[in-house]
């Protein structure tokens, strides 16, 4: 299965996954959550997702790399501050952030099990083939990182 690995676009998965969540939603019965739950938990979970998604970038900008996931040989930094002091991938956590919201919202059982395949899905065709990317360009220091700091939380 390399055939998958850096050739779909992380924003593709996440709307992928979005778009299959509400299908699995349609003519089903929801949850027995609260409208507060849902109507404030899900931005809440969205908006934080949105903005972890966002520092992740602008770290990335601001040590002037590449934020092409598809290209991660052509990182020329490795970024280990800000928000990368506590997640590896704080890009693909914001993702995932933003599908617990659009779950939240949704309130149906069966799409939740979205949620674990996105994880599956990036950490086996986007970030492993990244992290070896990365091992290859910084060596130790990479090293080092990864075992400071957790690849999602």
């Amino acid at each position: 299965m390399k055939s998958l690995e850096l050739r779909v676009p992380p924003l593709a998965i996440l709307f992928f996954a979005g778009l299959l969540m509400g299908l699995i939603a349609v003519g089903m019965p929801p949850l027995a959550w609260p409208a507060s739950v849902r109507l404030g938990g899900a931005p809440a979970a969205s908006m934080l997702g949105i903005l972890t998604a966002l520092a992740g970038v602008l770290s990335f900008r601001r040590a002037r790399t590449t934020v092409n996931p598809l290209r991660p040989e052509g990182a020329s930094a490795l970024v280990a501050n800000g928000i990368y002091r506590y997640t590896r991938n704080p890009m693909y956590l914001g993702m995932l952030l933003v599908l617990i919201g659009w779950a939240v919202y949704l309130a149906r059982p069966w799409a939740l099990l979205v949620l674990p395949a996105f994880v599956v899905y990036m950490n086996r065709f986007q970030i492993g083939p990244e992290e070896r990317a990365l091992e290859a360009i910084f060596g130790a220091e990479f090293d080092a990182y990864r075992n400071r700091v957790r690849r999602w939380l």
